[in-house]
């Protein structure tokens, strides 16, 4: 018998019927009716007021009338929540119950109602689970807890549920410790600065040996948990690939992704000599290509995860280039993303096999995938040098098909082989010219036109091909018009006396008949460049263009180390940081790979930002233009004023377009510095500074007279390494390198500005955005003659801390904005924490232990600095020399123990304790406590003491 019968409503006043059954005294007539309740709840009719009876048959041996009822205080519970109440003293009974499936009935079903009013009455009951003897009221009684997190945190921390939690973790039952770690892991995600899970090499044994038994799922939420531990050294990254490698023949796709994930995290920690890292290599590749063998969904998520593997690791799938032939039965989807794997994986070896199966799938019906494919020939020829002759004659081939979108497309990519390799394919642009008429889409006409131009020389009836586009040039798109503005105009700087007249009629048409602002900008610069100095334009417009680089659409490198922590989440196939898509008030935090094998690196945490030396080494990613532009543009911040040394004047610090001419205006001050930038309206004095001497500026009537004070570092103050800040292919052939230091009393920042672009560059200017510490220049980028090609400039920008503060994250960071004659550029950096530290940060003795007594032991963050063989008084004179000033040493039971202060430019204070052990050489970890008022300062005062230290 079906249960449809329980949904077939007859009389009227059905609730007074269902009242009565559910206090019948026979069992089955109560259960039925129970089946009726939930049948009417399921339907979404309200039989809320049945509540007093439903709960009345908790009271029974029987499981299944207990799940329904229980079913139906879940629906209920938060609309009738006085109601509810009731049922708690059941729970508490049935948390005791004999049986064992009761008892984890009774904690699931509490976890899941939430109402503030009863979670407290559910603490004792959820206390008792968590501690039973039976694993599977352990394992639901820890999933209970993340649900009462997220219902009342304080609560859970209170009570010591989180303590329990992390000794669940040492379990026997291998599946109570994959829920534990899926507890913890779901707590921890909504409070990323919490350390719940504080992995060690110990709880990560008993989480390996877990894996081995649990449920799939479990052995999901025990990798991922995984993936976020940072080995101490390369032999730990070695033993647990070793023992999670196993888990690339699991079935579950799922599991076999997070396994590819620990792995793909912790090769970074490996030397590529070692025999073991050739073995994974090899390892790895079979189950990725098993992924492929399952149905297109799965297929299209595999793909997309392997596309992040190949950028990053092309190595492991170098042999498998046949696995990624499209069938003809694959969906559009999973097409066009093995095409872009096959292009990844095209090398010199295998680039026959690629050009014929793609030379195929040029023949095939599907128009995107043709456009795909005929594009992935091009980009063969522009990777893979040894085949463009290959490629050419293939796209040549495609031409002759005469098909339309087919010749489109080919015309699109033959330019970018014209640009990769000059002067020598020029002898097909006869066979292009013949397809002229056929071209109907703009990016084709676009190409069509720039090939004309650029080769006018060679085609003999270049104005006349010109010329037919220019009759319809209204009806053009814009990129085609730019396009034909630009041909035009090398048509005539190549043929002046045939082409006067054309180019008078593409310059009017340009800048008088049309509203397009990029078009009429272009037209006039044109004009007045022809009409006032043609050798300058034939410079600037003829110019010799730069080779175009092979792989345009790889994702930038620290983007990639992100999302390759991120394998098998939505963010691999998105390819975006998960902060792009993910919403609400977690915390989402940023994952980057561990640092590769040799760099000193701490590993205190795998989310922790990289320690100081790193920041140095590693250049920072380059926000997206947009994000930036719209910050950048509403800067309320600039280079404060240096003005003659006078007294403090008050000077209205007016709104600036870092466009316009403020910046230009900024580069051509007469005076020694130039009206601040600010909110307007707001006035601010102006630090009195020679300005005319370019001295830093400093505080104080001091610093007034001292003149030669701004001149060399202080002998012990540590100045990271330069490296490149913004790379020249960023920045059009601008080039940025630098390092922050801190010289008698005022922050420099150290520019090496180099010009590997083909002309000529000037008028500089810089500008920062709202920062932690409101770092801001203190006097205009002076760059006193123009950047010549290939030339380089060391400049050293004095730089105040006055400017407008917004926290950062990292707190360090730093977004700046250099404006030349070519464009505008953005990019950020890290700086190191100890330019900030002044030189009166030493604190009394007594003021110091009265402080570090009256700061809270919470703030108090611990930390350790590997590798440091100096002893006490080494150690003291290296700090101080960058303003870390040792107070007190005391020798503890054979360890030196230093007490020192320092100061931040904003004057919060941070006290240190460090332990030094002098006497066991082979100790060389120095252990540092931090306390300071503001807690999350102390992260980067570590990497500061950590980069000092070892340099």
């Amino acid at each position: 018998m079906t249960d449809s019968k329980y949904f077939t409503t007859t009389k009227k006043g059905e609730i007074f019927e269902l009242k009565a059954e559910l206090n019948s005294d026979k069992k089955e007539k109560k259960k039925e009716a129970v089946k009726k309740v939930i049948a009417s709840m399921t339907v979404g009719k309200d039989v809320s007021a049945l509540f007093p009876d439903v709960v009345n048959c908790m009271q029974t041996d029987n499981l299944e009338l207990k799940k329904l009822v229980y079913l139906y205080l879940m629906n209920y519970a938060k609309s009738q929540p006085d109601m509810a109440i009731m049922a708690v003293n059941t729970f508490v009974k049935d948390c005791e119950d004999p049986n064992p499936l009761i008892r984890a009935l009774a904690v699931r079903t509490m976890g899941c109602i939430r109402v503030d009013k009863i979670t407290e009455y559910l603490c004792e009951p959820l206390r008792k689970c968590l501690k039973d003897e039976d694993p599977y009221v352990r394992k639901t009684a820890a999933v209970c807890v993340a649900k009462l997190h997220d219902i009342n945190a304080q609560l859970v921390e209170d009570q010591g549920f989180l303590d329990t939690l992390k000794d669940l973790i040492s379990d026997s039952n291998p599946m109570v410790v994959a829920n534990a770690v899926a507890a913890l892991s779901e707590i921890a995600e909504s409070h990323p600065s919490s350390n719940l899970l504080d992995l060690n090499p110990q709880s990560i044994n008993k989480l390996l040996t877990a894996l081995n038994e649990c449920t799939e799922w479990g052995q999901i939420f025990i990798l991922d948990c995984l993936a976020n531990y940072m080995p101490k050294d390369d032999r730990e990254a070695q033993s647990i690939c070793e023992r999670v490698t196993p888990r690339l023949s699991h079935a579950n796709s799922a599991v076999v992704l997070s396994a590819v994930k620990v792995l793909m995290k912790f090769m970074e920690m490996l030397s590529k000599d070692l025999d073991y890292y050739g073995t994974l290599l090899k390892k790895l590749a079979p189950p990725l290509v098993t992924l492929l063998s399952a149905e297109p969904e799965l297929q299209y998520v595999a793909l997309r995860n392997i596309n992040l593997i190949v950028q990053k690791r092309p190595e492991i799938l170098k042999h498998e280039m046949k696995v990624f032939f499209v069938k003809y039965n694959d969906p559009i989807y999973v097409k066009l993303e093995k095409l872009d794997i096959m292009i990844r994986l095209a090398s010199q070896a295998n680039i026959a096999q690629v050009l014929a199966e793609l030379k195929e799938y040029a023949t095939e019906v599907d128009v995107d995938f043709v456009r795909k494919a005929v594009r992935a020939i091009g980009r063969c020829a522009i990777k893979v040098e040894q085949s463009a002759e290959r490629c050419v004659s293939t796209l040549l081939d495609l031409i002759q098909t005469k098909v339309n979108y087919v010749v489109q497309e080919a015309i699109v990519v033959i330019k970018d082989i014209f640009r990769k390799y000059p002067n020598k394919y020029e002898s097909v642009i006869a066979t292009l010219c013949e397809n002229l008429d056929s071209l109907d889409e703009p990016e084709a006409r676009a190409a069509m036109i720039w090939i004309v131009g650029e080769y006018a020389e060679r085609i003999d009836n270049a104005d006349e091909l010109l010329e037919s586009f220019l009759e319809g040039f209204h009806d053009e798109s814009t990129q085609v018009q730019l396009q034909l503005l630009t041909a035009i105009v090398k048509l005539f700087l190549k043929k002046p006396t045939e082409t006067q007249e054309l180019v008078q009629q593409v310059l009017s048409l340009a800048t008088q008949d049309s509203d397009n602002p990029d078009l009429r900008d272009r037209g006039y610069i044109y004009w007045r460049l022809l009409s006032t100095d043609p050798v300058a334009a034939k410079e600037v417009v003829l110019a010799e263009k730069p080779l175009i680089s092979e792989e345009t659409d790889l994702i930038e490198p620290t983007l990639l180390d992100e999302l390759i922590c991120y394998i098998g989440t939505l963010a691999s196939v998105y390819h975006k940081p998960p902060s792009a898509f993910v919403e609400g008030s977690r915390g989402v935090v940023h994952k980057s790979l561990p640092p590769r094998t040799g760099s000193s690196e701490s590993a205190e945490s795998p989310d922790a930002a990289p320690s100081a030396g790193q920041a140095a080494e590693q250049p920072a990613v380059i926000p997206a233009q947009g994000d930036l532009l719209g910050d950048l543009l509403n800067l309320d911040l600039g280079p404060p004023v240096s003005g003659p040394p006078l007294a403090a004047s008050s000077v209205q610090m007016g709104a600036v377009d870092l466009l316009g001419g403020g910046l230009d205006s900024l580069l051509r001050s007469d005076v020694g510095g130039s009206p601040a930038m600010g909110g307007s309206g707001f006035t601010a004095p102006g630090p009195a500074a020679p300005a005319a001497m370019g001295a830093p500026l400093g505080s104080g009537l001091g610093d007034l007279f001292d003149l030669t004070g701004g001149v060399g570092t202080l002998s012990g103050s540590y100045v990271a390494p330069k490296t490149v800040w913004l790379p020249a292919m960023k920045a059009k052939g601008l080039e940025i390198s630098g390092t922050f230091s801190r010289q008698v009393g005022s922050i420099c920042m150290d520019l090496v500005l180099t010009n590997k672009a083909l002309q000529v560059m000037s008028d500089f200017a810089i500008q920062f955005n709202r920062n932690s510490f409101g770092l801001a220049p203190a006097a205009p980028l002076q760059v006193h003659a123009p950047l010549a090609p290939n030339q380089s400039v060391e400049i050293s920008l004095p730089l105040n801390t006055v400017g407008s503060v917004m926290k950062m994250d990292p707190l360090n960071n730093l977004q700046v904005a250099v404006k030349n004659n070519i464009d505008v550029f953005y990019f950020s950096t890290l700086y190191p924490l100890h330019i900030l530290f002044v030189e009166d940060g030493k604190m009394e003795r007594q003021m110091f232990l009265a402080t570090w007594k009256d700061i809270p032991n919470e703030n108090e963050a611990q930390f350790q600095i590997k590798d440091c063989s100096l002893n006490a008084d080494a150690v003291s004179s290296k700090l101080q020399g960058s303003n870390i000033f040792t107070i007190a040493k005391r020798n503890v039971e054979g360890q030196d123990m230093l007490y020192q202060s320092l100061k931040l430019t904003n004057g919060i204070w941070v006290l240190a304790e460090l332990r030094i052990q002098p006497s066991n050489p082979s100790f060389t970890d120095l252990e540092l406590s931090l306390k300071c008022r503001a807690p999350e300062v102390s992260q980067y005062v570590y990497q500061a003491y950590d980069a000092i230290l070892k340099n």
